[in-house]
Formats: C-alpha cells, sequence, structure tokens
C-alpha cells in the first residue's frame, strides 16, 4: 500500500539543507504500518517503542513539503531599476547631439527622475491599472452629479507631472531647441509607469501647442498658464473632443455638434461626443459648426470651427456637460473615457471661422508624436524586463540568458526599438527645430512627413515587440497579477488613436500631393546626407550600399506608379509609408554607428536592420499587388459567400 507523503506533527523534523531525491521525483512512498490500538493492550514500552520507530522513519524520510503551495522554489520577479541609468543607448544619443553644457544639467536631472519613477512612479502607475475610475450618475440626494471618481495614484500622477515639468519643459525652453529632447526623453522614462497618465499630458501638449500657435491672448493666456505651470494646485490638463457617433477619422464628414452665438461673444455647444478621453480634464479642445440666424450650419471642413470650454463652471459644476457613460475598453482602463452630451456648454471660439481643422494641425503632430513616445517606451521596458527575468530564471539547467535562440530573439527586439528610439529622437529634434524658428526648409518637410510615419510605423512596432517579449516570461507573461499583460493591451490603442494605420498612410499620400513632392525630395536628401558618413567606414559600407539600393528603387517605384492611377497608388499607401520608415530608419541607426565613439553594438544593430526588405513598396508592385485585378480580388476574398456581394462573386 502507498501513500504520497502527508503533513504531519512531526515534518518539523525537516532540515532543508539536507539533499532528498525521494520527494523531488515525486515518488510514492511505502504507506507506514499503524499501530493498532483496537482490541490490543499496550504496554507503556511498546508504546515509547512505537513512537520511537514513527519519529526515526519521517526523520529518514526528510520530507520537504506536503501541500502543493509550499515548496522551495520561487519565480523571481523581474524588477525595474533606474531606467535612465540602464539605458546606454539612450545616454549615447544624448551624449552625441546635446551641447555638453546641456547635456550635463539634462542628464543630471534625468538620473535623478529615473530614480523616482523605478521608487515612486512604477507603484502609483500599478495603483491606477488596478483601481479604474468609475461614473457616480446621482449624489445622495437624487441630484445629477456625473462625477468620476479616479484613484488617489491617479491625481498623484496629476501633481508629479507638474513638478517634473512634464509639459512645461517644452515650452519653458531653457535649452532652445533642445528642450523638447529633455522634456520627449523624460517621458520615454515616465511612459511605461504612468498608468497611462499620459494620455491626457499628450492632450494637454496638444491643447498648449494649439493656444501658442494661435497666439496667447484672453481667454488663453489663464488656460496657457494652466497648461503650463509647474505648481500641482494651478497645472490644467486638457481633453480633445473630436469623435462623434459618424466621425472617427472623418472629422470633416462626422461633426455634427453645432454651436449657437451668444449676446457677449461667447458660444453654447449642443452636440455628442462619442469618445472623449481624460473626461476628468480640466478643460478641453472642440470642433463644431456654427449656426446662423435662421439655424442652418455649412457642411464639411469648411464649416467647422475650434472652440475652448472649460469643464467646469465658477461653482464647480460641470459646464453644460452631461457624462452619459464610461467606455468599456480593452486596455487603457486607467483612463476615463467617456461619451458626453454638450447641452449648451459655454465656450470660446479661437479659431477663425471655418478654420477648425486648420487650426488643429499642430495639434495632431505633437499628439502624434506622444504616441511615438509610448510605443517606444512599452518596447524598452518590456525589453527591460525580460532582460531582467532572464538573468534570473533557470531552466533546463543554466539561465535563460544563456541559450543562444533567446538572445537572438531579445536581439531582434532590441534591433527594432532602438531604430525607433532614433526615428522618435529625430522627429522631436526636428520639432524643437520648428519651435524656435530655427528649421530649414527641408527640416519643415521631414517633419510633415515623418511624424505619420513614425506614428503607424512604431504603432505596429509596438504591439509585435511587446507580444514577444511577454513570451520571454513563459506562462507568467500571461497572468494579469504579474502587471504584465497591461502592456500589451495598452499598445493596442496605439494604431489606433490619432489615426489607424491607414489612414495615416493616407495622410502620408496626401502630404506628397499638397507639397508637390517637395516632401519626398526633402526625404530623399535626408537620407543621403546620413549616409555619407557610413558609406566610408569599412563595417557599415555595404549595409550603407543596401539603403541606397532601397532608395533607388523606392524612385524607380515613385516613377512607375505615376501613371497607374489614384487607386493603384491607394493600394501601395501603408507599403509605401511602411517603405519610408524602414529607409529612414536603417539611415539613422548607419548615421548613428558611424560616429567615431559608437559601439560594436551600434555597428550591429545598424547591419542587423538593413539585412531586411528595405523597400517592401517595390516588391509588392512587381508581384503586382497593386493591380485593379488585385483590388477587385481582394474584395471577392475578403466578401467570398457573404450575402455583402451575393450573386455578384
Amino acid at each position: 500500500m502507498f501513500c504520497r507523503v502527508g503533513l504531519v506533527s512531526h515534518v518539523s523534523t525537516w532540515s532543508p539543507g539536507t539533499n532528498h531525491k525521494l520527494w523531488k521525483l515525486g515518488c510514492l512512498l511505502p504507506r507506514c504500518p499503524k499501530l493498532s490500538c483496537r482490541g490490543t493492550k499496550m504496554s507503556a514500552v511498546s508504546s515509547q517503542k512505537a513512537e520511537t520507530w514513527d519519529k526515526c522513519t519521517l526523520q529518514e524520510l526528510k520530507v520537504p513539503f506536503a501541500r502543493t503551495e509550499i515548496g522551495t522554489f520561487f519565480q523571481e520577479q523581474p524588477r525595474i531599476g533606474n531606467q535612465y541609468l540602464e539605458d546606454a543607448f539612450l545616454q549615447r544619443y544624448l551624449k552625441t547631439h546635446l551641447p555638453p553644457q546641456v547635456l550635463k544639467k539634462v542628464s543630471l536631472d534625468l538620473e535623478r527622475f529615473g530614480a523616482r519613477v523605478a521608487a515612486e512612479i512604477d507603484s502609483l502607475g500599478r495603483e491606477c491599472e488596478l483601481n479604474p475610475p468609475a461614473l457616480q450618475h446621482y449624489d445622495a440626494w437624487g441630484r445629477r452629479v456625473d462625477h468620476i471618481v479616479t484613484c488617489t495614484a491617479w491625481k498623484r500622477m496629476k501633481e508629479i507631472a507638474a513638478e517634473e515639468g512634464l509639459i512645461a519643459e517644452a515650452y519653458e525652453r531653457r535649452y532652445s531647441s533642445w528642450s523638447r529632447v529633455h522634456q520627449v526623453a523624460k517621458l520615454y522614462l515616465y511612459a511605461p509607469s504612468a498608468g497611462f497618465f499620459t494620455c491626457p499630458l499628450a492632450m494637454t501638449d496638444g491643447a498648449a501647442k494649439v493656444i501658442e500657435s494661435l497666439g496667447i491672448s484672453r481667454p488663453l493666456a489663464k488656460a496657457f498658464g494652466h497648461l503650463t505651470s509647474r505648481d500641482p494646485r494651478k497645472f490644467w490638463t486638457s481633453g480633445q473632443w473630436m469623435t462623434e457617433r459618424k466621425g472617427g477619422s472623418d472629422v470633416a464628414g462626422g461633426t455634427e455638434s453645432v454651436a449657437r452665438e451668444q449676446p457677449d461673444g461667447t458660444y453654447c455647444l449642443y452636440g455628442f461626443k462619442f469618445f472623449t478621453s481624460a473626461t476628468d480634464s480640466d478643460m478641453t479642445l472642440t470642433l463644431a459648426r456654427i449656426m446662423d440666424a435662421q439655424g442652418r450650419v455649412e457642411q464639411g471642413s469648411r464649416g467647422l470651427s475650434l472652440f475652448f470650454l472649460e469643464v467646469r463652471d465658477k461653482e464647480g459644476k460641470l459646464n453644460g456637460i452631461e457624462v452619459q457613460r464610461l467606455k468599456e475598453k480593452l486596455g487603457t482602463r486607467q483612463v476615463p473615457t467617456a461619451e458626453l452630451l454638450l447641452d449648451g456648454s459655454k465656450a470660446h471660439r479661437i479659431s477663425a471661422e471655418g478654420r477648425g481643422v486648420a487650426s488643429i494641425a499642430s495639434m495632431l503632430t505633437i499628439t502624434r508624436i506622444h504616441n511615438v513616445i509610448s510605443a517606444v517606451a512599452g518596447m524598452r521596458r518590456v525589453i527591460n524586463l525580460a532582460r531582467e527575468y532572464a538573468s534570473k530564471r533557470v531552466v533546463f539547467g543554466k539561465l535563460i540568458k544563456d541559450h543562444p535562440l533567446h538572445m537572438q530573439t531579445m536581439a531582434r527586439l532590441e534591433v527594432e526599438t532602438r531604430g525607433a528610439f532614433l526615428m522618435l529622437m529625430e522627429i522631436t529634434r526636428l520639432l524643437g527645430l520648428e519651435e524656435t524658428k530655427m528649421a530649414s526648409e527641408q527640416d519643415l518637410h521631414l517633419l510633415r512627413l515623418l511624424t505619420p510615419v513614425a506614428k503607424l510605423y512604431t504603432g505596429k512596432q509596438a504591439i509585435a515587440v511587446i507580444s514577444e517579449g511577454l513570451e520571454c516570461f513563459g506562462g507568467q507573461g500571461y497572468m494579469e497579477d504579474t502587471g504584465l499583460p497591461v502592456t500589451l493591451r495598452d499598445a493596442q490603442v496605439l494604431t489606433i488613436w490619432e489615426g489607424t494605420t491607414n489612414i495615416l498612410s493616407l495622410d502620408v499620400l496626401r502630404s506628397l500631393t499638397k507639397s508637390q513632392g517637395q516632401v519626398l525630395t526633402a526625404f530623399c536628401s535626408g537620407v543621403q546626407g546620413k549616409l555619407a558618413l557610413a558609406s566610408s567606414v569599412s563595417e557599415l559600407e555595404s549595409s550603407a550600399q543596401l539603403l541606397q539600393d532601397a532608395l533607388h528603387r523606392l524612385g524607380q517605384f515613385t516613377h512607375r506608379v505615376g501613371s497607374k492611377g489614384a487607386v493603384a497608388m491607394e493600394l501601395a499607401a501603408r507599403d509605401f509609408a511602411y517603405t519610408l520608415a524602414r529607409i529612414y530608419t536603417g539611415a539613422l541607426l548607419l548615421e548613428h554607428a558611424a560616429r567615431p565613439d559608437a559601439s560594436s553594438t551600434d555597428t550591429y544593430t545598424a547591419q542587423r536592420w538593413c539585412k531586411q526588405d528595405l523597400c517592401p513598396v517595390d516588391s509588392e508592385e512587381k508581384a503586382g499587388c497593386y493591380d485593379a485585378k488585385a483590388a477587385s480580388m481582394d474584395t471577392c476574398l475578403v466578401y467570398e459567400r457573404s450575402p455583402v456581394l451575393k450573386g455578384k462573386l
């Protein structure tokens, strides 16, 4: 007869330092014979002998545990350290580009802030995830209050954002054009630990940018002061209420909200905002159509004007706003996102009448760059955690980091992340030049072109890298209580918010058309300039040639597709944008690796990047993927046997 060893009162005799193989192998042990007292009169001596035998037997077995939840092995939790000190690539970038005196001050600030992220901010971010916002429609006396309840950590995030100048830094311009680089570097360290408070910060930065570009005048001067304040008691966050039920990316065709002018020059807004993020913000910018005396409005983008409104009035009550419900989302659950009814909300028109869409162009640039920050920062964080985990977790007799295949997988993720980081810092550098009136015409064209390219490409990279990164933790990467899966759930929004991949791909084409091809000329010149030094470095020469070939293929494609019509170019739009991303990122990596003080890993990263298909749009076009027949067959493939196209296939 056999039994699995159970916990008994004698388990205290187990010595943890002793090596016993039976329990490790999970063997079935012989059942210890019992001495029955039933029908037998046991002497005191016999009883004592039985007890001694029992103790000896258990001492020999030395059972280490008897319940499955108690054992000698526990997985080591990966922990974050100072993310600035652990990021050699970030430090090398700043050393290369920042003037020495600026570098010294910025580095000290980032080192201090990196420590604060690990010691304080990261736990607050986790608390935001575990305590999502809730909507309280009525108070105890039946009054409609529409109060959005957020946790203490969410409120603390707002205070920290002010204290650290996460918005103010960009507008104080202490370091001239490099102020944006400083701000973005801080946000890059902050974002993965922020409990997605980066969302209201993105819209706050965008609102400040719009106000600055339109001219800071009443009532905007007060708002701008709050948005860029370092005082937690004065700091405001801003919403961005553009999406309506018919809208999405089609703002011009989907906006139904109307504005009625009042005798004092203000407006009352009426409409339904279908998707408003960070609804607990202090103010917002929104679009609406101005009604004339007969109640008529102009349709299309020319009928839209931009308005500023404070969310609450002087008494603290909602400004003609009803919160219908909070959205239930896949990710970003930390952020209150709601459907709102505007019922006479008092607002100020801040754009010229009918110039609302044009007025938010600068805001889109900022929010798209913030999207890139979140994408790149999420990639970096999951790699850092996976790197930490691989140095502790033992499988098949050795640490994960000592398995070559695992290191190869992580290296591929690292290449993607480093390329994305350089693209982020490039558009940040260009933005800093634009804001300080130091940008050349080529710089402005590159900023216009690369912003949507970076947003769409890094959004895709983030999902792929973070998903692969979670695999590095095995089953633990799938467990919500580890705090790891939230990184992937939150990353999915990055391909949707501020324009889906296809919408932004079409925006890239629009930039070519509006500039009459000047943005593409600037792109090619920019790439050639970055390749100049790399082409003379022996270790980089072949990679630079691959990039030159890709640039040549891109030029050939643009000439060929021009004769095929608008449909062919639309079909190629996504692959065209991907091509721009891969070529320019490759040029940035080669430029970085061509520095005299570049490391061997810089060289290896550039070489690895250039081994992929750098011009997929040319490859796909040669395969016939953009022909009229391909377009027709795409529809047939998707809708085969569907009633939508019944009888047409």
